[in-house]
């Protein structure tokens, strides 16, 4: 018989007992800790409780007069997280089996407080009262189990508890059986599916006045249909989604202790069979690694569970606190030195080892970093400000005529000059439309074309833009000179020494070229050996002049 039709029988045999039912009223009172994500023979237990009210509860005489109380299925941390959430009435079946189906299991254990209430309950009347608890934890919250039990039978009500323990182990047992044998009931030890049948079975039998028939013997369990399923959480009690994709890498050991090959990497809800041994476990998640050692073998399901120690950050990228998330930003997280480990781009959710996380975030030019704390199994949400603003800038031959051009240089410099008369360059980008996003502060913006460049001073402030026209006061300068095999542009003024600069050598017979207003000296070089014409060319600002050097 299977793990869930074992159990589902087990619960069956507990609820159909009408006799010892209808001298009074039962409670159970589940376990909804965190620790029941845990599994039994690769199934986590809650599964298979839900599944197993749902399915029995169907069957139960409406007659019966049974409840339903729960703790830790609110809370997570809080020792007062009990309620009842079925009191306990005739036809309360199909409430149960609802209840139970939507329960969160997220917290602590107060076992003793639970009992104590559900007792507290049942003594409205001076019937038989019976409580079940199941549990598969121990007392988290300061409470004696013992000493409740004692408490309890020497009420005077005719009360007794049943304890089902799902795998403790022998010194956890002792601190809970004790509940059970001070009033006079059992506690039963559940290790596996066969002994948790057998565990449910015994207690029926208790609880019931008619002795029920011994069960037979559970056939020899069937071989697993995969022996390698993985949980990842983010904390004990809080696993991660699957939808997260965890990734299970396992490797084989080297001989000298290091990860060896590859055997296989899984990713989200993984249920595989692998060749039994010892392997070293890779879990990662975004920027968590844990690694450790898994034994699997042919006959059992390995199931280990990582405790990633890790949370969730999410972090938005902003060039001014009222701006919007920045959707091109790069937000790098940054190690203790300040070394980038890891960059991504716009708002980041990812998670994260617990701790201080460096992050820095750049908006364009404009950068920040902050440390963000990260606390294990929570979500931290922040935004991190790297002030800017916007400075569009475009180039003019002359007021009104736009250089549509995909030539032309565009440079911005802080405004201030170092030491020795230079700037540093900020940033550089050629043709029309350019846009920077720069820290506040004061800069230069140069642009040149060919023999044009001019510049212009601008102010950014935080979450503005600026637009920057920069005139070269230029024109175009178009030159051709039939038969000369180079063209040289000279200066129009000669220096103190009577020489005038070379500007510009073109190799061919024509130029075309983009230059300050004002006058230039055009020589053309043919023939071998070379004969040089000269020429002047006086440029005017926004229009083309033409030149043939005969």
């Amino acid at each position: 018989m299977s793990l869930r039709r074992t159990f589902f029988a087990c619960l069956f045999a507990f609820t159909l007992p009408q006799a010892a039912l209808a001298e009074g009223k039962s409670i159970i009172v589940l376990d909804a800790s965190g620790s029941m994500w845990g599994q039994i023979d690769g199934r986590a237990k809650l599964e298979i409780a839900r599944e197993a009210l749902a399915e029995v509860l169907v069957g139960i005489d409406p007659t019966t007069e049974m409840g339903l109380m729960a703790y830790g299925h609110r809370e997570k941390g809080s020792c007062s997280d009990i309620e009842l959430v079925v009191p306990p009435a005739a036809g309360t079946a199909a409430a149960i089996a609802s209840a139970a189906a939507d329960m969160k299991f997220l917290g602590k254990t107060p076992l003793s407080e639970a009992v104590r209430q559900a007792a507290a309950e049942l003594r409205s009347t001076e019937e038989k009262a019976t409580v079940i608890l199941i549990t598969d934890g121990i007392e988290t919250c300061n409470a004696d189990p013992c000493a409740l039990g004692t408490e309890l039978e020497a009420s005077g009500v005719d009360f007794t508890a049943h304890v089902v323990g799902f795998g403790l182990t022998a010194e956890e047992g002792k601190t809970v059986a004790c509940l059970a044998e001070n009033t006079g009931g059992m506690y039963i030890e559940a290790k596996d599916a066969t002994s948790l049948s057998g565990a449910l079975k015994t207690t029926v039998a208790v609880a019931e006045p008619v002795v029920a028939e011994p069960a037979p013997e559970p056939p020899p369990p069937a071989a697993p249909e995969y022996n390698f399923a993985p949980l990842a959480f983010f904390i004990p009690g809080m696993p991660v989604p699957i939808e997260e994709g965890t990734a299970f890498a396992l490797y084989q050991i080297a001989s000298d202790g290091s990860l060896g090959e590859r055997v296989t990497t899984e990713y989200g809800e993984v249920s595989v069979t692998i060749d039994p041994g010892t392997y070293r476990l890779e879990t990662r998640l975004d920027e968590v690694t844990v690694l450790q050692d898994v034994t699997i073998t042919a006959d059992a399901i390995a199931a280990p569970e990582v405790i990633l120690n890790a949370g969730r950050v999410i972090i938005h990228p902003k060039g001014s606190a009222a701006g919007p998330d920045e959707d091109g930003a790069a937000v790098q997280l940054l190690d203790a030195a300040g070394e980038r480990q890891g960059t991504y781009y716009g708002v980041t959710d990812i998670v994260v080892p617990a701790g201080d996380l460096n992050v820095r975030v750049e908006v364009g030019n404009a950068s920040a970093t902050q440390v963000v704390p990260v606390i294990a199994g929570d979500t931290t949400e922040v935004d991190i400000i790297a002030e800017a603003g916007l400075a569009a800038v475009e180039g003019f031959y002359v007021e009104g005529m736009m250089l549509e051009t995909n030539a032309h240089s565009v440079a911005v410099y802080p405004a201030k000059k170092q030491l020795d008369g230079s700037r540093e360059r900020i940033a550089t980008a050629y043709g029309a439309g350019n846009q920077f996003t720069l820290p506040p502060g004061d800069y230069v913006v140069e642009v040149g074309l060919d023999l044009a460049l001019a510049e212009a001073p601008f102010t950014v402030k935080g979450g503005e833009r600026v637009d920057v026209s920069v005139v070269l006061n230029a024109g175009v300068m178009a030159v051709t000179a039939p038969g000369a095999s180079s063209i040289l542009v000279m200066s129009g003024k000669a220096n103190l020494s009577g020489e005038r600069a070379r500007l510009h050598t073109e190799y061919g017979e024509a130029i075309n070229l983009t230059a300050a207003a004002g006058d230039y000296v055009i020589e053309a070089y043919r023939g071998d050996p070379a004969v040089m014409t000269e020429a002047t060319v006086t440029v005017t600002a926004g229009e083309r002049t033409e030149v043939t050097i005969p």
